[in-house]
Parts: C-alpha cells; sequence; structure tokens
C-alpha cells in the first residue's frame, strides 16, 4: 500500500504584532499578507499617537503655536490680509482664536487622523468592491491604512530631531516640517500653488502610497498593476483639490 502523501500548508506562519510593524519596513506583503488572517490595527495606531503626542510637545517647546500660526499665514495671504485689516485689538483675538484652535487640532490630531483614515479606507473599500471587483472585506482595508501610513512616524521622528538640533524656527508648519520633498525649499508666499503642488511630492508620502498599493495586492485579487493605478489616481485628485485650495486662499 502506497503511503499517503502529506502536503504541507501553503498558508504562511502567523506574524506577532512586532514582527507586521517590522515587516511593513522590510517585508511588506508579509504584514498586508497577515491582514487578511486578522485585520487588528490597534498597534500602529497607539504607536503613531505616542509620536504625534511627542512631536506636538517637541513643537509647543521650540517653536510656539503663535510662531506656527504666523508661519502658516504667510501661505495664506487672503487670510493674513484680512486679520492684519482688524483693528488691533480685534486682530489680537484672532490671533488668539487662531492659536488656540491650532493647538487644540494639534494635540487632537491623531483622532482626525483616525476618522481620516476611515474616509480613505472607505473610498478605496467601494473602488475596489465595484470598480475591480475585489474580493475584500473594509475592516482589512481599514487596517492595511493604518499599516501602511507607518512611514510618517519617521517623519515625525526626523521633524522632532531637526527640532530639538536646533533648527531655526522661522518657516515650521506642521504641513512640512522638514525637508523631504521640493517644496519645503520654497517661499509659500511667493508661489502658494507651485508650494503646494511640490509638497505633496514628499518621500514619505510616496512611501506611504507604495505600501498602500501593494497592501490592496496582498489582500484582494487585484493585480499590482490596477492596485498602484487606484492608489496613485486616488492621489492625484487630492494633490490637484490642495492646488485649488492653495489658489484660493493665496
Amino acid at each position: 500500500m502506497a503511503a499517503a502523501a502529506i502536503v504541507p500548508s501553503q498558508e504562511p506562519a502567523p506574524l506577532s504584532e512586532p514582527q507586521r510593524l517590522v515587516d511593513t519596513f522590510i517585508a511588506p506583503s508579509k504584514t498586508f499578507t497577515d491582514l487578511r488572517r486578522n485585520a487588528s490595527w490597534w498597534a500602529p495606531f497607539l504607536i503613531s499617537l505616542v509620536v504625534s503626542v511627542i512631536f506636538v510637545s517637541v513643537v509647543d517647546q521650540k517653536v510656539g503655536f503663535r510662531k506656527v500660526v504666523e508661519n502658516q499665514l504667510r501661505a495664506q495671504t487672503k487670510q493674513a490680509q484680512r486679520i492684519e485689516n482688524l483693528p488691533a485689538d480685534q486682530r489680537e483675538k484672532a490671533m488668539q482664536q487662531q492659536v488656540g484652535f491650532t493647538k487644540g487640532f494639534s494635540y487632537g490630531f491623531p483622532v482626525v487622523l483616525l476618522i481620516w483614515n476611515a474616509i480613505v479606507a472607505a473610498v478605496l473599500f467601494a473602488t475596489l468592491k465595484f470598480a475591480a471587483s475585489a474580493a475584500i472585506k473594509f475592516k482589512t482595508v481599514f487596517a492595511l491604512v493604518i499599516y501602511a501610513g507607518l512611514p510618517g512616524i519617521l517623519k515625525a521622528l526626523l521633524a522632532v530631531l531637526s527640532l530639538v538640533a536646533g533648527v531655526s524656527s522661522d518657516g515650521f508648519t506642521f504641513q512640512n516640517p522638514v525637508a523631504t520633498n521640493p517644496g519645503y525649499f520654497l517661499d509659500p508666499a511667493s508661489s502658494p500653488v507651485l508650494y503646494s503642488l511640490l509638497t505633496s511630492l514628499d518621500i514619505f508620502t510616496i512611501w506611504t502610497l507604495v505600501l498602500g498599493a501593494i497592501g490592496i495586492a496582498c489582500v484582494s485579487e487585484v493585480k499590482a498593476g490596477t492596485a498602484f493605478a487606484v492608489v496613485f489616481g486616488w492621489f492625484g485628485v487630492l494633490v490637484l483639490i490642495g492646488v485649488g485650495i492653495a489658489a484660493a486662499f493665496s
């Protein structure tokens, strides 16, 4: 009697949370494939939350939110002109309101980011489900988006190191805190539209987009080319919206 052949399992071994975090940077396909087994996203979110609070605290100490608001207004000439035309007492009150809002928004940014990630996941899920007929679950796409955003943590840490090292606070903004894109080297007041366009060409943003596309190809049945087209197509739409807003407020 012939011995029955034993067929080894083709399923990869489950990953621990630390393994998934590390593999996001060095072997992303392993992390994203594992999301089909377990779509947990708390680990990367909690790390993002901690780094965000550290980043904002350092900005508060080294730059100050008054300076942050003044730097932001340089790229919003219409808004800056409106405040400048106010009487002195109203101008100061308007600035204090801007500072308070910016500070509160910055410390609460992890919650805002979580909501934004849910919106992004919903858009990607709908696109893949109805345009590409992908067999995919929303919770998996949501976890994918959270993990794909991990390079943003490195960018925040770079910004923290630069501020602690004594980089000038002149021109610092949360939108562009470190020299990882061509827009960083432009004066936003001179050409807000070009500044917005070039700022979007950020190393860490592109890294995140590539991870998102790889993740979609891993967790669904769509081809890699389709995954990249979906991710970068929607990114192009967001860039155009950002350029339009910059043009409207400059």
